[in-house]
């Protein structure tokens, strides 16, 4: 069925909760699986272009990154992990694409109303960009 799922992690307590949706997903089908987190502070989005030294926020962005991907791996995953820094949405579509993943695992947030309206969500845009089906769960509202 699915043989490369990306997660996307945003270090925040819906992790929490879509984590042991994916691992009850993993272990029905055995998959791999590719963790992915994207910083995407001020100092993320313009490190490229202004050769600038990693944020605080990045460091413990990896070092969580990290974190769980070692403890995946104790529990007997196959899993690996990507870092990326920009906009979620296009990290995520693009990481998918070149990781060859046939399955995209995202927390949902619940509306923020006027930015939501403004700027869409992370999800609708990963939706709209992507063929790859989405695997969405309820995460804690932030």
């Amino acid at each position: 069925m699915f043989k490369k799922i990306l997660v996307a992690l945003d270090h925040s307590k819906s992790d929490s909760v879509l984590l042991p949706r994916v691992k009850e997903l993993c272990r029905l089908t055995n998959a791999s699986l590719l963790l992915l987190h994207v910083s995407t502070g001020w100092k993320a989005s313009w490190q490229r272009d202004l050769n600038l030294t990693d944020s605080r926020e990045m460091e413990e962005d990896r070092d969580y990154l990290h974190e769980v991907e070692t403890a995946l791996r104790r529990e007997g995953f196959d899993v690996d992990s990507r870092h990326a820094t920009g906009n979620a949405a296009d990290a995520i579509v693009r990481t998918a694409q070149e990781e060859n993943c046939d399955l995209i695992a995202m927390a949902t947030h619940g509306h923020r109303w006027l930015s939501d309206l403004i700027h869409g969500t992370t999800i609708g845009k990963v939706r709209h960009e992507t063929d790859i089906p989405l695997f969405l769960v309820k995460g804690s509202p932030t």
